[in-house]
C-alpha cells in the first residue's frame, strides 16, 4: 500500500499498487464511485491480461476506503481532483490512462481539466457527467444529498444502508459520514462549467461505456459528435467491471490503445 500527503493539516491518500510486465512504462489510475472503494471494484480489472502491460494505481479518493477521512474538507469534485493530483504527483503518475467508474468519471473529468499533464487518456465507467435534482429515497447520490449534513449523521446514514443493500455498503461502511454526504450533495450539485462540457471541451482520447441495456447517454449523439467514443457494454448494470469483467478489460484496452 502506497500514500501522499494530499492537504496542508496532513490528511492522505492511499493506494495499491500492480507493478505490471518488466519493462513495462505506461500508468494507470483506477477511481471508485461514491461509497465504494478502487481495490474491490477494480483489482481483477487491472490484474487482466489485457490490461497487466502497465503499472496500476487502484486509488481511492479522500474520504473514502483506506484514505484518510477528515471532517475539515469540503469533498467538492474540484478539491476530489485536485487531491487526487497531488497523490498521482507523489506517485510520478504523468500522463496517466485515468480508469473512472460513476462519480469518479466525475472527479476524472475534473481532473483532466484542472491538470492536464496528468492525464493522457480517461476511460469513464458508466460516468456521472450532469448535475442531478436531490430526491428522497432513492438508493444513489441523490437520495443521500437530500438529507441535512444533519440528518444524515443523526439517522439518515442507517436509512441509507437499509436501501442500498449488503453489496454496496461493504465498502460505504468504511467511508467518512461527512465525505459521503458532502461529495454526494457536490455530485448532485455537478461544477460550472458541467463535467459534460468539461469533457467536450478536452482534447485527449476520451471513452464513455455505458450499459448496453439502459440505452443511449444523455446527449450521447453531441458527445460522439464531439469526438467521445461511447461503448454500448452488453450483459451489466452500472458496475460494468464487475458484472461482465471481459467485455470491460476488451473495450478499457483498446480504449487506453489509442
Amino acid at each position: 500500500m502506497q500514500n501522499a500527503q494530499v492537504t496542508a493539516d496532513g490528511a492522505r491518500i492511499r493506494w495499491v499498487e500492480l507493478p505490471g510486465r518488466p519493462g513495462a512504462s505506461r500508468t494507470r489510475v483506477y477511481l471508485h464511485g461514491l461509497g465504494a472503494s478502487s481495490g474491490p471494484y477494480f483489482t481483477a480489472s487491472a490484474a487482466h491480461p489485457l490490461l497487466a502491460d502497465g503499472r496500476s494505481l487502484l486509488m481511492d479518493l479522500l474520504g473514502f476506503g483506506i484514505s484518510d477521512r477528515p471532517t475539515a474538507f469540503g469533498y467538492t469534485l474540484e478539491e476530489h481532483a485536485d487531491t487526487v493530483a497531488a497523490a498521482m504527483g507523489a506517485a510520478g503518475a504523468h500522463g496517466a490512462d485515468v480508469v473512472a467508474h460513476s462519480m469518479g468519471g466525475a472527479v476524472a473529468v475534473v481532473l483532466a481539466a484542472r491538470h492536464p499533464r496528468l492525464v493522457a487518456r480517461l476511460v469513464l465507467v458508466d460516468a456521472d457527467l450532469d448535475p442531478v435534482a436531490p430526491g428522497p429515497a432513492r438508493p444513489g447520490s441523490s437520495g443521500i444529498a437530500a438529507y441535512t449534513e444533519e440528518e444524515f449523521l443523526a439517522g439518515g446514514r442507517e436509512e441509507v444502508r437499509d436501501r442500498v443493500g449488503p453489496h454496496w455498503w461493504s465498502t460505504m461502511r468504511l467511508a467518512g459520514p461527512e465525505a459521503l454526504h458532502r461529495s454526494a450533495v457536490q455530485l448532485a450539485r455537478g461544477t460550472t462549467p458541467t463535467m459534460r462540457e468539461l469533457l467536450l471541451d478536452l482534447r485527449i482520447p476520451r471513452t464513455c461505456l455505458r450499459p448496453l441495456d439502459n440505452g443511449p447517454l444523455p446527449g450521447e449523439d453531441a458527445l460522439l459528435a464531439g469526438g467521445v467514443r461511447v461503448v454500448a457494454v452488453p450483459e451489466c448494470g452500472h458496475n460494468i467491471m464487475l458484472d461482465n469483467p471481459e467485455a470491460f478489460a476488451r473495450e478499457t484496452a483498446l480504449a487506453v490503445a489509442a
